[in-house]
């Protein structure tokens, strides 16, 4: 740990500004200010990329002609915040107190540190489907993450359960292993983009089973069917697989935060237009927050903007 210093001339404090995420809002939000010479430790349980280490394919990104994968873009983003000087600290935050002029963090070893400005770029995980059998098959037939289990299923059948952009890109990626990949939507017309919609007609192994839910998930040692139900006729009928991928959208990731930031319905962090939250210089970023467009472009816009915002709140406590 660095040494403590001090501002205000009286609270003693182990860093200056914390980012609670490395994805690409944390590690934007590290860049800048670290760049800006704003003492910056970015903590993250895993590694350096949050979802975009999930993503074989980025083709949306600007300053790539042709796709990068998720796991170079987060590597290159990484080396640009440590060649500013940035820390990393690796650390699983278990609980916060982010109230007053020291916002103090916990992370899973024991260790509390504090801060005088904290960034909330915690990104968001999977949504789970909450059917009977999802958790006991999970690992067995059951995953959330194409690219990570993708390998495990050549020349299989499987399903892909959800309508957005992220379901219908994960079933075109499975196509390069599963005979066969069904992809289950509860509505009548997909909520992807025409892009991915236009893409999955390319692959005749990918079959859409529409106005459909999964109702459970069967099997023995390992997963062999899904029951699902046809909401157009209220039917039933078992569907054999071999595995399910269930991409039904995020849940943010705001446990740790104990309820002491304002969040909406969905549990999503409100900011304002600097990226702030309801407490005083604390600041959110990325799939954290309440916004209409969840991209790396758009977490990465949110990180410049909060760690400009945070360098701004910084300067008024000197």
């Amino acid at each position: 740990m660095t040494p403590p210093f001090c501002y205000g001339g009286s609270v003693k404090l182990d860093r200056k500004l914390l980012i609670i995420g490395a994805g690409p809002a944390g590690l934007t939000a590290g860049m800048y200010a670290a760049r800006a010479r704003v003492e910056t430790t970015v903590i993250e349980k895993l590694s350096p990329g949050g979802n975009m280490l999930i993503t074989e394919s980025i083709e949306n990104y600007p300053g790539f002609a042709k796709a990068v994968s998720g796991a170079e873009l987060s590597e290159k983003m990484k080396e640009q915040y440590l060649a500013w000087g940035g820390k990393l600290l690796e650390g699983e935050v278990t609980g916060v107190s982010l109230s007053g002029r020291a916002k103090k963090v916990r992370i899973s070893d024991g260790k509390e540190i504090s801060a005088a400005a904290v960034i909330v770029a915690s990104g968001s995980s999977r949504q789970k489907l909450g059917v009977e059998g999802e958790e006991d098959f999970r690992g067995k037939g059951v995953s959330y993450c194409a690219i990570c289990d993708g390998a495990f299923f050549k020349k299989k059948r499987i399903a892909v359960v959800g309508g957005g952009n992220s379901a219908l890109e994960e079933a075109i990626y499975l196509t390069r292993y599963a005979d066969t990949c069904y992809l289950i939507h509860r509505r009548s017309q997909f909520r992807a983009s025409k892009h991915f919609q236009e893409e999955i007609l390319k692959y005749p192994s990918i079959k859409p089973v529409m106005s459909a839910v999964v109702e459970r998930i069967e099997g023995d040692d390992r997963l062999r069917r899904a029951v699902i139900r046809r909401l157009d006729t209220d039917k039933t009928e078992d569907l054999e697989l071999d595995g399910i991928f269930i991409s039904v959208g995020q849940r943010p990731n705001v446990d740790f935060l104990e309820g002491q930031l304002e969040r909406n319905p969905g549990g999503y962090l409100i900011t304002d237009y600097r990226m702030e939250t309801s407490e005083k210089g604390v600041f959110a970023c990325g799939d954290v927050i309440r916004k209409s467009l969840y991209q790396v472009v758009t977490a990465c816009g949110d990180g410049a903007v909060a760690a400009t915002s945070a360098e701004k709140y910084l300067d008024g406590l000197d």
